[in-house]
């Protein structure tokens, strides 16, 4: 019986996980707990590379990582509690980011851009909600303060992945053996 997952694939996964960490601590704290990362750079390229499945897998890792307490979140914190924190909605949003990358994989370019677009405004819409809880602000001073000022760097960013993504592709850097 052949299994789903290649050794290849869970390696690529991996490597994706590995990515988005890195990119969370090349961070700028801001005052209002949610600090400036290139995390979504780097989930987006992922999903946009992996597709669904294996976009959203390392995603899922590198959260699980965090969850068992391993100092993968910004300022190299990690825990459980950091998902009942003030980022705890972009976190878990992570995975709609990336599974919303992941199914433009296979259409054409311009349009491939869409369903990133939406998994990342699902990501901000859970991540202001969630803040909004936690901070116990109204939905639209908790949008104004954390996800807002955000959103024209990671619409900037879902871009620039895609773009990479495609780079990567034509040169055919990770494709599948």
């Amino acid at each position: 019986m052949k299994s789903r997952f290649s050794a290849a694939d869970l390696a690529r996964t991996g490597l994706f996980a590995a990515l988005i960490l890195i990119c969370t601590h090349l961070s700028i704290p801001l005052p209002s707990g949610v600090p400036l990362t290139l995390q979504t750079f780097a989930v987006a390229l992922g999903g946009f590379l992996l597709g669904p499945v294996y976009g959203t897998l390392a995603a899922a890792v590198y959260l699980l990582l965090g969850a068992a307490g391993l100092p993968v979140f910004s300022g190299f914190t990690g825990g459980i509690g950091r998902f009942v924190g003030p980022t705890g909605g972009f976190l878990l949003g992570f995975l709609l980011l990336a599974w919303g990358c992941g199914l433009g994989k296979k259409r054409p370019l311009p349009i491939r851009f869409l369903p990133g677009l939406a998994g990342l405004l699902l990501c901000h819409l859970l991540g202001a909600l969630w803040y909004a809880r936690v901070a116990d602000l109204a939905f639209t001073a908790s949008a104004a303060a954390v996800s807002l000022p955000f959103l024209p760097k990671d619409i900037a960013s879902l871009a620039l992945a895609l773009v990479f993504a495609r780079l990567l592709e034509k040169r055919g850097i990770l494709k599948k053996p």
